[in-house]
């Protein structure tokens, strides 16, 4: 679906205006499902399985045997280990040494908030742990199967350096990644998957059952819809065995419908609580850090928006694309998405009506403003079929609502009664609005 296809560009609207903006179209899964799916293919991984409770947890630590083992917080987020929960207990990836162990840390963990770098301070909830064997490599490597979008074919990207945060290492070593173009037509090749397992520096005995997993990893690439399959160490163990460590796997949303079983797979309980409410409704919702709620018709329109805002000084609260059909349902359900983040101190409405009539947007804009007895000022920059109904309908409404036929204008007032909103509100006293502010 499309709220995720920008949400990893939009995250950075507060920064400069997007240039060359590249889009994302992909579902994470949890790192125990993406072994599951690893070892349904024959790539090797180690023992482990999912625990729901701590009770589970002790079960399954038990059913793995031995006394070392890896307890890992299923958290849709890097740096588990270096994270925290909100309840105090530091690090989601953490060592045991027996099943009652695995028990207590499940019981730390489960239930928690875990706070990682890329989580932000709200953190996202754990609701289960991955326990696995705990198996010592030799050597540790990084590997990834990828769409290259300048070839607009596949690649694998490799190194030696496996373990590590493969942005520093091709930061700081370049040379240290290997990268290799994937004919389509072809796949990987005996020979490809033997060069690339040589070069990464696997021992002699090892080369073939690397070579192996490699072939493995990019057909579960392709046969699965990927868009990445990233491993991250792929190791060769004391006992000379090619393991896949930690492994996360990123598939096409547009491949949803043959790809059923692993779509089943999404929990949306890592993912923004409005964003999901807004795809039920089929919206396109990403909640930004501003305070200048935007509701507009059209992806490109509702990219121009927010870049508009952001030159006249303004920040974005939210990107919000209502699709062709900008219903006064899709407009109520828009506002109440937008005005449920208490930031928003005003509404940047910017649609074009084509497939809908400029009049019957007003009227439904009307509506809602008044059903939802809404105080914060909305601007409405309407064009397209009846905008000159339109714009009188708004007017005629005495309502807080401004009808701008320009852009530049529109957004430049936007941003002003934003900030006359802020102001008021930190002085706690009431405001009135006109276009000459």
């Amino acid at each position: 679906m499309f709220r995720r296809q920008v949400a990893s560009a939009l995250r950075a609207a507060n920064g400069a205006p997007r240039v060359g903006l590249q889009q994302t179209r992909n579902l994470s899964i949890h790192e125990y499902r993406s072994a599951e799916l690893l070892k349904s293919y024959g790539i090797g991984v180690p023992a482990g399985s999912v625990a729901h409770t701590a009770a589970e947890a002790e079960t399954v630590a038990k059913s793995i045997g031995g006394d070392d083992m890896v307890v890992k917080a299923q958290v849709l987020a890097g740096g588990r280990g270096k994270g925290h929960f909100d309840s105090g207990f530091k690090g989601g990836v953490r060592v045991v040494y027996s099943p009652q162990e695995a028990k207590v840390l499940a019981n730390e963990m489960i239930g928690h908030k875990l706070i990682t770098k890329q989580t932000g301070e709200k953190g996202r909830i754990c609701n289960s742990v991955y326990i696995v064997e705990r198996k010592f490599a030799r050597r540790e490597f990084y590997l990834a199967v990828l769409m290259d979008r300048a070839s607009q074919a596949p690649i694998i990207v490799a190194s030696s350096q496996g373990g590590m945060d493969i942005e520093a290492v091709a930061k700081e070593s370049p040379e240290a990644i290997i990268t290799t173009k994937v004919d389509i037509h072809k796949g990987v090749t005996d020979e490809m998957a033997k060069s690339i397992a040589t070069q990464l520096g696997f021992s002699p005995q090892c080369i073939d059952e690397a070579a192996d997993t490699i072939q493995k990893l990019y057909k579960v690439f392709m046969e699965k819809d990927a868009t990445q399959i990233e491993i991250n160490p792929l190791s060769e163990t004391s006992d000379h065995k090619v393991l896949c460590m930690d492994a996360k796997l990123n598939f096409d949303d547009n491949a949803e419908f043959r790809q059923k079983e692993v779509f089943e797979w999404r929990d949306v309980t890592q993912e923004d609580a409005d964003e999901v409410k807004a795809a039920e409704s089929n919206l396109n919702f990403i909640k930004l850090d501003g305070d200048i709620g935007c509701l507009v018709n059209g992806a490109g329109l509702a990219m121009a928006t927010m870049d508009i805002i952001k030159l006249n000084g303004g920040q974005p609260a939210n990107f919000l694309d209502v699709g062709g059909g900008a219903t006064p349902q899709a407009i109520k359900q828009a506002f109440d998405l937008i005005t449920s983040d208490p930031k928003v101190t005003a509404v940047f409405v910017n649609i074009f009506g084509g497939i809908v009539r400029c009049d019957a947007i007003a009227q439904g804009l009307v509506s809602v403003v008044q059903s939802m007895n809404l105080r914060i000022p909305i601007i409405a920059r309407l064009q397209g079929t009846n905008v000159e109904k339109a714009n009188q309908i708004i007017n005629d409404s005495g309502l807080k609502i401004f009808s701008i036929d320009d852009l530049q204008t529109a957004a430049e007032k936007s941003v002003q009664f934003s900030k006359v909103v802020k102001m008021a509100r930190d002085i706690d006293v009431g405001v009135e609005f006109n276009l000459g502010i």
